[in-house]
């Protein structure tokens, strides 16, 4: 069986990698001349369904629950420390509201998030482990991916377009996210931004959410010292440079959860567009010829796995 999957963000790869594993062959399509050009190259790449429960469906945690072991499986780096939330001491009311709409949690004191987390002793009296939960570098597991399908004698072509495929293309997973848009009317854009640092006198083994009362940031270890925060999420399909505004209301956040940020070294800022639906979650739908797997707003290498399968199983029948 021959398949095209146009796109080679997180989406695109992992169908691209759920169909070779069944034993398509796969021509893995990019607009874009390296693979970093995509808003999954700007992601947290946090495993963590049951803290996405705060906010997002019942339907998203139950669905995120395997992508730990799906990525695990294929990308080097997964990190299986949970994930630690916390909350100014004025704000300590947050810690109860987000554990009334989240659940696999054990609710840790003082002592225990210092035992978590020793650079954090003292500064937070209570919070929630999700000791199930964990993260991965997208950077590294994109790489892995892409590897693993050039590995399977997938054809991968950067610099392509793959708005009009012939039918040589066999089946056509289309994965574009926002540029997508279109021929999914309904999709819409939100804009998030980032920041990487390196702080050099601090370390964080495990992604900690600070329930910041202006602006909730998650900050993600990475390797020698660096840390990425992250991320605003602004109803917009605008491009460009990461605002002052975002920048200072990010730093300002990660300062909160450690003054050791205040003297971080600034290694990256970046904005990107991730595509939405109406109600958030993502959809696998065919039209005009296609079968786009898209939406995925804020939980791209979360559902992906999920995703790719289930698209696996629809086109292999099995």
């Amino acid at each position: 069986m021959r398949a095209t999957v146009v796109g080679a963000g997180v989406v695109g790869l992992a169908t691209a990698t759920a169909l070779a594993e069944r034993g398509a062959k796969v021509t893995s399509i990019e607009r874009a001349e390296t693979l970093g050009a995509s808003a999954s190259w700007l992601a947290g790449g946090m495993l963590a369904p049951f803290c996405e429960g705060e906010s997002a469906s019942p339907k998203v945690v139950e669905l995120g629950r395997g992508a730990i072991d799906w990525w695990d499986a294929r990308a080097p780096g997964v990190v299986r420390a949970g994930t630690l939330v916390v909350a100014p001491p004025r704000d300590v009311g947050e810690i109860e509201r987000f554990a009334a709409r989240t659940q696999a949690y054990e609710r840790v004191d003082e002592a225990g998030i210092a035992a978590l987390e020793p650079d954090l002793a003292g500064r937070f009296a209570r919070g929630l482990f999700f000791a199930s939960e964990g993260h991965i570098d997208p950077r590294a597991a994109l790489g892995a991916l892409l590897d693993r399908l050039r590995e399977r004698g997938a054809d991968v072509r950067f610099g392509a377009d793959g708005e009009r495929l012939g039918p040589e293309a066999g089946i056509v997973a289309d994965c574009r996210g926002f540029a997508a848009r279109a021929h999914l009317s309904e999709l819409r854009g939100v804009r998030g931004e980032m920041v990487r640092v390196r702080a050099r006198d601090l370390t964080l083994t495990r992604t900690v959410r600070l329930l910041h009362p202006r602006m909730p940031v998650y900050i993600v270890p990475r390797t020698d010292h660096e840390y990425m925060i992250g991320a605003t999420m602004i109803e917009s399909a605008g491009t460009g440079a990461v605002t002052l505004r975002s920048a200072l209301e990010l730093l300002s956040a990660a300062s909160a959860l450690h003054p050791a940020f205040g003297e971080a070294e600034i290694s990256e800022m970046s904005a990107g567009v991730r595509p939405a639906y109406p109600d958030n979650e993502p959809r696998i739908e065919e039209r005009d010829g296609r079968i786009f797997v898209n939406g995925f707003y804020r939980h791209g290498f979360l559902l992906a796995p999920w995703f790719a399968e289930s698209l696996a199983t629809r086109v292999f029948g099995t």
